[in-house]
């Protein structure tokens, strides 16, 4: 199907508007009757990563920010899913779809949309798009980048588990080894020597490009975090999406051992409830924040585009407090934080040669 450019009202209830909707997996919470509606209200369609809502982690992140714009700005929104094994035109289809339901202002959560996104905003320069964990220098004007710093959040939740091992072992479980989670790697890892420099720390990561399944696989993260309590780590962080639900669930059957969450605060998720206690901590993205920052600036009219850095002095990161098990070591935590802030320590975004 030829895709249109012209930015028109398309009837949802209409054959067009539930076709395209359908096709691209969309989960429409709008509240008009036409995308493009009379009352003026701006609509916002968020294509998600594998895992989806509900995945515990960083597109339930990306879902609050969308949540929030809806309530708080009276967006209308809609959603729509990626599939285990999608290939690239896939997500170009998702994206084109959610434009022909008259969809202008897209979300896309993840860097593996980069190549879709480039090449729909290309085709469609007058509909903004804001990309996840992503930057591209040939991506198009209408594009802008919402970018973190997780070397940052990962080196303290480093320095929270070299203060927390007992058996001076820890363990890292990426979820597929792009340059993206190397951030986490690297910055965990130099969090944890700060510490102490004798600390072994065990590395594993789940999938390589192009298999992403690694960020959907609760039973392959369950094996690699048993994999690595078995060797003597007693505390270990899984950036891995919802395969990390399966390392935290490995680490709760350890007695003794503690799990670090990621992109979420997931001590607090209802459905790692009754893991929380074995939770130290979790290092937290504001996906949400970045999600609602570029909706509220599209809603005023602004224009924006390029990059936007969400780290550690602008709050784009965190270490979640739920439990209370950071309590005895907050000293220790505020003041590695000031010193990333004022620029006294400068976190690596690769990992070094081992």
């Amino acid at each position: 199907m030829r895709r249109s450019m012209k930015l028109a009202a398309v009837v949802l209830s209409g054959s067009l508007g539930m076709a395209s909707l359908a096709a691209c997996g969309a989960k429409s919470t709008d509240t008009s009757s036409t995308a493009g509606s009379g009352d003026g209200s701006l609509k916002v369609g968020m294509a998600y990563d594998i895992g989806g809502r509900g995945d515990q982690s960083f597109n339930d992140s990306a879902a609050r920010g969308l949540d929030k714009a809806k309530s708080d700005l009276g967006v209308n929104v809609t959603e729509a899913e990626a599939k285990q094994g999608e290939a690239e035109a896939d997500k170009e289809t998702r994206l084109k779809n959610l434009i022909d339901a008259g969809y202008k202002t897209i979300v896309a959560v993840g860097f593996v949309y980069q190549p879709a996104v480039n090449k729909v905003a290309k085709d469609n320069p007058n509909v903004k798009f804001a990309i996840i964990d992503s930057n591209d220098k040939d991506q198009p004007a209408n594009v802008t980048s919402l970018l973190f710093a997780e070397q940052e959040g990962s080196y303290l939740a480093g320095v929270a588990a070299a203060n927390k091992s007992k058996t001076k072992h820890v363990g890292f479980i990426g979820g597929v080894q792009s340059e993206l989670i190397k951030k986490f790697e690297a910055g965990y890892t130099a969090g944890v020597k700060s510490v102490d420099p004798n600390i072994t720390v065990e590395t594993t990561y789940l999938t390589t490009p192009p298999d992403f399944t690694g960020f959907a696989s609760p039973d392959k993260g369950k094996e690699a975090a048993q994999g690595q309590l078995d060797k003597g780590a007693d505390v270990i962080y899984a950036a891995a999406g919802s395969s990390g639900n399966g390392a935290i669930e490995a680490v709760a059957n350890k007695q003794g051992a503690l799990a670090i969450g990621v992109d979420s605060d997931q001590a607090n998720q209802p459905a790692l409830a009754k893991y929380k206690n074995s939770i130290l901590t979790s290092m937290v993205k504001n996906v949400d924040t970045a999600v609602f920052s570029y909706v509220d600036s599209v809603k005023k009219g602004q224009n924006p585009t390029g990059v936007k850095l969400f780290d550690l002095k602008a709050d784009g990161v965190s270490l979640a407090t739920t439990g209370g098990k950071l309590d005895d070591i907050q000293d220790k935590l505020k003041a590695a934080a000031e010193a990333i802030k004022s620029g006294a320590t400068t976190i690596p975004t690769a990992p070094s040669n081992k």
